[in-house]
C-alpha cells in the first residue's frame, strides 16, 4: 500500500525476458553449487528494487520529460519515466500509472549501463 492504494509492479515483455533469463541462470548456478555470482547479485538487486517499488513507487530518480526516449513514448505511451540503479551499474527503467484504486509501476527495461546510455542517447 502507498498512500492508501494497492501497488503492483508489472514487467514489460523485454524486462520479463531479462528477469526470467536471470532466474534460469541463477537456478543452474545453484544446482552446480555456486553460491555467489554476478547473476545472483543482480537478481537479488532486482528483487529488492521490486519490493522497494511496492512500498514507494517514487523511489527512483525521475527522468525529465524531454529526456524520455521516444521508444518508450511510442511503445508504451508514457508521459513519465523513472530510473533506479541496480547492482553492477545496471538500471531499471519504469513508469507509474494508476487510478483511484491502485498504482501500477510498469518496468519497461532492465539493462546494463552501456545499453542504458544507448537508449537515453548519452555519449562517452
Amino acid at each position: 500500500m502507498f498512500q492508501g492504494k494497492e501497488v503492483s509492479v508489472r514487467l514489460s515483455e523485454e524486462a520479463d525476458m531479462v528477469y526470467q533469463e536471470l532466474n534460469e541462470i541463477v537456478g543452474k548456478e545453484k544446482l552446480k553449487g555456486i553460491d555467489s555470482s554476478f547473476h545472483q547479485t543482480l537478481l537479488r538487486s532486482i528483487n529488492r528494487v521490486r519490493d522497494l517499488l511496492k512500498q514507494n513507487p517514487f523511489a527512483g530518480d525521475q527522468v525529465s520529460k524531454r529526456q524520455i526516449p521516444p521508444r518508450y513514448i511510442q511503445k508504451f505511451d508514457v508521459d513519465n519515466a523513472w530510473r533506479i540503479e541496480l547492482a553492477d551499474r545496471w538500471r531499471l527503467v519504469y513508469t507509474i500509472t494508476g487510478n483511484q484504486i491502485e498504482i501500477i509501476t510498469f518496468v519497461m527495461d532492465i539493462f546494463d549501463h552501456r545499453d542504458y546510455d544507448k537508449v537515453f542517447g548519452y555519449k562517452h
